[in-house]
């Protein structure tokens, strides 16, 4: 089921909610068990469902912390995450009512949907070959969710700084930027995505340079215009349902899908990270762990919703 790292970060406090990895140990004991066998019977139906509850986690976790957000429907006037032209394409929510379904039937009123939905991250990347890691437990549900805010969402299309930019604020460094991109080996990319760099590139290049001639053809065929390609895409790499180190050999050859890939090349320091994570699985596995639990240890929240779908 891949490998265990060790665990180096015990104790995570944001906003006053202490995290830690014995949350449930009294009050819910059987809960990661319960989870991950709703995500296993979920992946076994659908190998689409890993690579998206992973990118489910990253986008709830850098708006207002990993406050489950981004699992919060619509209501009247107020328009939420999910409907955030970022997180349209999200898709897999189903996969954590099922879980909360499942965790309230065990002990109901205990287990966030924040921390459902950390853990499934987690089973995710396991599931799929990855690396297996402790998850810090004890999140809190957020009640505001506003699509107006997805455009605080890291954008495919960004540059080195703008991606160091929009982690600083999240207090992730240049070495979780390089280790949290290789979330990218799972799953698919509509055109839109990556259009940018195959059409109108600049006022001298139709296509981004920097990509590889024989790979920007290739995707100039499955996206021939911006008109014409609004369902249309290709997964992220050619092992796309694995959990693995393909992505940074891909983005050594020049074979990177969005401008931010590519852009890990632009600095010594990712640049020399990309290599390392290329040449070693072991090497990424124990960053990415490390960024992860760095990551979903930002919390925000201030209940335990009923339904991940509502406010209490």
């Amino acid at each position: 089921m891949g490998f265990l790292i060790p665990f180096f970060v015990f104790l995570f406090f944001t906003q006053g909610n202490a995290l830690s990895l014995n949350y449930y140990e009294k009050t819910c004991p059987n809960v990661e068990d319960t989870i991950t066998k709703v995500v296993t019977d979920a992946v076994k139906k659908d190998k689409t469902v890993p690579a998206a509850l992973l990118r489910m986690h990253f986008h709830d976790c850098f708006l207002r912390g990993c406050d489950a957000s981004v699992l919060l429907n619509s209501k009247g006037k107020n328009t939420a995450e999910k409907d955030g032209p970022p997180n349209k394409s999200l898709h897999a929510f189903y996969v954590i009512d099922d879980a909360k379904k499942a965790v309230e039937a065990l002990c109901p009123g205990v287990v966030s949907c924040a921390d459902i939905l950390a853990l499934a991250a987690r089973d995710a990347v396991v599931l799929t070959g990855g690396p297996n890691w402790e998850v810090p437990k004890g999140r809190k549900d957020g009640r505001i969710s506003k699509a107006s805010e997805t455009i605080q969402m890291p954008f495919p299309t960004f540059n080195i700084s703008q991606l160091q930019q929009s982690f600083s604020q999240r207090g992730l460094s240049l070495d979780d930027v390089a280790a949290l991109s290789g979330g990218h080996t799972l799953g698919f990319s509509h055109c839109a995505s990556f259009q940018n760099r195959i059409h109108n590139f600049n006022a001298t290049h139709d296509i981004d340079p920097t990509m590889h001639p024989s790979f920007a053809a290739s995707l100039r065929s499955i996206c021939p215009s911006k008109n014409k390609a609004k369902n249309a895409g290709t997964s992220m790499d050619p092992s796309s349902t694995t959990f693995d180190n393909t992505y940074y050999k891909l983005v050594l050859q020049g074979k990177g899908l969005f401008s931010s890939d590519q852009a890990l090349l632009t600095t010594p320091k990712t640049k020399d990270l990309v290599s390392k994570f290329a040449s070693s699985k072991e090497t990424f596995y124990k960053a990415f762990t490390n960024s992860m639990i760095k990551m979903s240890s930002i919390t925000g929240g201030q209940e335990i919703r009923k339904d991940c779908r509502v406010v209490n």
